[in-house]
């Protein structure tokens, strides 16, 4: 596979130099053809090399990060992606990034692995855009009406392909995107088989054919994950006159065909822009197309999206609430199912109610799944093991309704809490030993099951619990025993006096001590002495 070229832009010759030795770019599809390190400079790069990826610090003299990728992106219509590399931890920075479309934003220092699966997909992605560019030089009407919607051209070739398409009979025209939403690899089933872009079009052309009764020409453009295509008014005609009738419409009509319906789960989204009145203004409509997709979330129910001409909801740039993150990784690490389902209900609801943009949603389930694996971490688990997991850390470049998010984040934290539960449990059994031994040490000392279970942060009521199921008995008998035991050795190994002896193995009073041995042994500390050895002397006075 050719290797795509990239740049590296930073002010910090250490950093630059770093970075390219750090990584194995051929194995991650790249290929290092240039470097910079300010932003006027890499601005002259990529105007002259015309790399694949850029990859650039935020903070530059002259020419800072961000505003190196808006002079790219004002300058061409044909830019490279980028990678944003930051020390500053600055959601402000990260939104703006979005808006620009950049294709990641990393802080550093930089982990190898991360960064490497990063230009693995990105490699992936780009070569799938390729593929799909050169298949689409062929399609001359295609590319055409491509450069009438991103760039000014000639009012004569507007007009042919007007003419071609029978768009001059329209009064307005929408561009509408359609989507091929939650088919993913994660899915369980048979039929688990992930339809590409180019069989989606074919889909949704012969929905279209069905729809118009093949009445129309038809404009049908792949994007990067999502189809577009031209909706002149003329077509809504039997859908009442309104974009969303046919929207809906076509939507069933996708959903229906035996392809999708055997891909079970897939759902159809449909986004419509602002109307227009001429092809040369088909651009307007299709960027407020690509803001109608910002709202896919808000819109999750139906799936349909219609651009407002007197507004959209205001997106939030937000994360979760701290106390919400805590308190559901709590419920996670105590497994109150019910209580993490409602949960993570109203978690998603929020996202719903309150208007997240996707970006926001997405940095608010990193936070829930980075705080659920430093947990399992911190009980020395290893993440790695969890099924749900690789979802929950790809699920990015994939187009997912807001509901199957939810399944797939439900069944994250439910997994995560049981591993949790098997995780406690090794530990509660290796820490029961570790306390045990801890008695057998100390057992001569003024302990308690209360000071012990302060000791090693637990519950003395739990603690005393665990100890009589793992051991049979209850603490105070085990620790009696211990020093019944120890007095025993005493008395038959020295000449120490009954006092002495109890002292040394921890009773406070002798007269106790001497209780209690008798309660166990069924004889006196004097009478066990005795009877070691027939015909010592009496006990000395004062014993």
């Amino acid at each position: 596979m050719k290797l795509h070229r990239a740049i590296v832009v930073d002010d910090e010759t250490f950093t630059r130099k770093g970075l390219l030795q750090l990584m194995d770019w051929q194995a991650c599809g790249f290929e290092i053809v240039g470097e910079a390190d300010n932003g006027e400079d890499a601005l002259e790069l990529i105007s002259r090399i015309h790399p694949d990826l850029v990859i650039t610090d935020i903070r530059m003299p002259v020419l800072d990060g961000l505003e190196l990728i808006r002079s790219v992106l004002e300058q061409s219509t044909e830019h490279p992606a980028f990678i944003i590399l930051s020390g500053y931890s600055d959601f402000a920075y990260a939104q703006q990034a979005i808006r620009y479309g950049v294709h990641d934003f990393m802080l550093k220092p930089i982990d190898e692995g991360d960064f490497s699966a990063t230009l693995r997909k990105l490699s992936e992605r780009l070569h799938r855009e390729q593929q799909n560019a050169q298949r689409y030089q062929n399609h001359h009407a295609g590319g055409l009406l491509e450069t009438v919607m991103m760039n000014p051209v000639d009012d004569v070739v507007v007009t042919q392909w007007e003419q071609q398409l029978r768009l001059e009979e329209a009064t307005s025209m929408y561009y509408v995107l359609v989507e091929l939403n939650d088919q993913h690899p994660w899915r369980s089933g048979d039929n688990n088989i992930m339809l590409s872009l180019f069989q989606f079009r074919e889909l949704i052309e012969q929905a279209l054919h069905r729809l118009m009764d093949g009445k129309y020409p038809l404009y049908v453009h792949e994007h990067r994950n999502r189809i577009g295509l031209i909706v002149p008014d003329f077509f809504l005609g039997c859908f009442e006159g309104k974009v969303e009738v046919f929207m809906k419409a076509l939507q069933r009509e996708i959903e229906g065909m035996k392809t999708l319906k055997d891909q079970l789960g897939s759902r159809v989204f449909v986004y419509a822009g602002k109307p227009v009145n001429r092809l040369q203004d088909i651009q307007q409509s299709y960027a407020c197309a690509k803001e109608a997709v910002l709202h896919k979330y808000i819109y999750d129910h139906g799936g349909i999206v219609v651009y407002l001409q007197e507004g959209m909801p205001s997106l939030h740039y937000k994360t979760i609430h701290q106390d919400v993150l805590d308190r559901m990784t709590e419920q996670v690490e105590e497994l109150r199912l019910e209580e993490l389902r409602v949960a993570v209900d109203y978690l998603f609801s929020s996202f719903r109610e309150e208007c997240y943009a996707p970006e926001a949603v997405k940095m608010s389930l990193d936070q829930c799944v980075l705080s659920i694996v430093r947990v399992i971490q911190n009980m020395r688990g290893d993440e790695r093991s969890l099924q749900s997991l690789e979802p929950m850390m790809n699920w990015q470049d994939m187009n997912l309704s807001l509901g199957e998010l939810q399944r797939l984040f439900t069944a994250f934290a439910e997994e995560s809490g049981r591993y949790i539960g098997v995780l406690r449990k090794d530990c509660q059994q290796g820490g029961i030993q570790h306390i045990r031994a801890y008695i057998e040490q100390h057992a001569a000392e003024n302990i308690s099951l209360k000071s012990i279970a302060a000791r090693f942060y637990m519950n003395p009521v739990y603690l005393g619990q665990l100890f009589r199921k793992t051991y049979g008995v209850y603490f105070n008998e085990f620790l009696l025993k211990l020093r019944v035991q120890e007095a025993k050795r005493l008395l038959r190994q020295t000449d120490l006096r009954i006092y002495e002896i109890a002292e040394r193995v921890g009773f406070g009073s002798s007269d106790y001590f001497v209780t209690q041995f008798e309660k166990m042994t069924h004889a006196t500390p004097s009478e066990y002495r005795n009877s070691l050895s027939i015909g010592d002397e009496p006990e000395r006075a004062g014993e």
